[in-house]
């Protein structure tokens, strides 16, 4: 028995509305359910990103047919690194600098990788680097 990989992972926003107009516009990521003033639920290859409003998520209880949902939520920037393809790292620079999205630093790790850092509306950091990053 052992864990196979991250199924989902989850940023926390108050103002769902700024964070589902910012994350649309990312490539890759699609919407596929949502509850206004709760949640947003992005699909992201064969992963989720879950994206909870934890004004509620960590105050009010939710029950799935009668099973609790245990209460969660955080305050402050959390981290989420997108895998993207080595040879696209430019393309997701032009598409930042596009979007008038900042790029708020860009890494060269020892191992030939390159990471770019940016932030969503909530203040969360975001990364698009390659996988590669962690074969040493």
């Amino acid at each position: 028995m052992k864990i196979s990989g991250i199924l989902e992972t989850c940023l926390y926003a108050a103002d769902l509305q700024k964070a589902a107009n910012f994350y649309t516009k990312l490539p890759g990521l699609q919407l596929i359910a949502k509850e206004d003033g709760r949640h947003l639920f992005f699909k992201c290859g064969k992963t989720m990103l879950l994206i909870f409003n934890p004004d509620h998520t960590s105050s009010e209880q939710t029950d799935m047919g009668g099973d609790l949902i245990p209460l969660h939520g955080s305050r402050g920037a959390g981290h989420v690194a997108f895998s993207v393809k080595d040879d696209e790292i430019s393309l997701w620079r032009e598409f930042l600098n596009d979007q008038q999205i900042p790029i708020e630093s860009e890494v060269n790790w020892p191992n030939g990788s390159v990471s770019l850092y940016f932030r969503d509306p909530a203040g969360n950091s975001l990364e698009v680097v390659s996988p590669k990053i962690w074969k040493r």
